[in-house]
């Protein structure tokens, strides 16, 4: 067998897997009906807007930059 045919031949079982996983993942999405996949997006809405949102830290100054640099080159 060439080797040629057979990098065909697994490539194309490959392809053949991978739309049978896709066949499988679309039918247990379509199982879900409407009211399931809307009550879902609320929880998820909700648990995600319930969260408080993080304080960002303030921005460093050039010279705390230029120091934070010059310390990490220091410790190797």
């Amino acid at each position: 067998m060439n080797v040629w045919k057979a990098l065909g031949l697994a490539g194309m079982a490959g392809v053949a897997a991978t739309g049978a996983l896709v066949v499988r993942s679309e039918r247990k999405r379509r199982a879900y009906a409407p009211n399931e996949v809307r009550e879902q997006l609320h929880q998820r809405f909700a648990a995600l807007s319930s969260e408080p949102e993080p304080v960002a830290a303030p921005p460093l100054s050039r010279r705390q930059q230029l120091r934070s640099k010059l310390r990490f080159s220091r410790a190797r």
